[in-house]
């Protein structure tokens, strides 16, 4: 393989009512990710339990975890092992009355680049974030890895342009979402597929207007009143899609990015170039 070319995988799975089992089954889909040529590989968000910010219920705090932690730890020794760069979404207990919902990254050699803390969390029926997880404070940055300089955002941060702006601002080549999205069961066929639409025009446009892969993993399965979409994606530089998992199964996700395919089209689009930073000065007031 090309120096500039790096082989992606993302685990669109469905997850039990065990976060130990859970664990285990990300595990043994990061191998078989490896085995298939993966060398960034990416969980779903909250991937160790079932989306429980559908209700508000104080014992879920339970599965809270401090980061280093078992998770962190479970995957720093695999990503060890096999040579490969991991994004570890995990629920974080930062202290005892602060909890993140966060993404860690973690090198081929296993130690822990850095974390992101979900910036934007939504308050709507059956996606209650804001009872469980404290706002991100570390703000929006990429990570230097074995295999390029990356980007994490979290699944409702894909519908902010800013946020994508600003991890490939700070050097990104491949922006992550690790997500959990889906429709209630009693949607109108016609409403799913707008909200399906709406999801993917988002995220694809961030790839054009940065001039970036973008990499989206979702979680497939019926959980509560919501069933999850899947459709997990890799979109380049153009918006192209290289590479779309379905709607309802398993599966792991690979696709080649050629990095060096980034400055070739910012210099055909230069939008990052052009921009006007001395008019923007009103991104930071809210809407009137």
């Amino acid at each position: 393989m090309a120096k500039n070319k790096v082989t992606i995988g993302l685990i669109q799975m469905k997850v039990t009512s065990s976060p130990e089992a859970n664990l285990e089954k990300a595990v043994q889909k990061v191998r078989e990710a490896a085995k298939k040529g993966a060398q960034i590989i990416l969980l779903q968000e909250l991937f160790r339990t079932r989306y429980f910010p559908q209700t508000k219920n104080i014992r879920y705090f339970k599965w809270a975890e401090y980061i280093p932690g078992p998770t962190t730890q479970a995957f720093s020794q695999l990503a060890r092992k096999l040579k490969v760069a991991v994004i570890v979404p995990v629920f974080e207990k930062h202290s005892a009355k602060v909890c993140y919902n966060t993404a860690v990254v973690i090198n081929a050699d296993g130690e822990l680049v850095g974390k992101y803390r979900k910036m934007h969390l939504p308050n709507d029926p059956c996606f209650y974030e804001q009872f469980y997880f404290s706002k991100g404070n570390l703000g929006f940055r990429s990570f230097k890895t074995k295999f390029g300089r990356i980007g994490v955002l979290i699944c409702w941060d894909q519908w902010f342009p800013e946020a994508a702006r600003l991890a490939a601002l700070s050097g990104a080549q491949i922006l992550f979402y690790p997500s959990s999205i889906g429709y209630f069961s009693d949607q109108p066929k016609k409403i799913r597929i707008e909200e399906r639409n709406a999801w993917e025009t988002i995220q694809r446009s961030h790839a054009i207007a940065n001039g970036i892969y973008v990499a989206v993993v979702n979680r497939v399965g019926h959980e509560g009143q919501l069933t999850f979409w899947g459709n997990s994606f890799v979109a380049g530089p153009f918006g192209e899609m290289i590479a779309q998992a379905s709607g309802s199964r398993e599966e792991i996700l690979i696709a080649e990015c050629d990095l060096s395919k980034i400055e070739r089209i910012r210099k055909v689009w230069p939008f990052l170039k052009e921009r006007r930073i001395d008019a923007y000065h009103a991104l930071t007031n809210r809407f009137r």
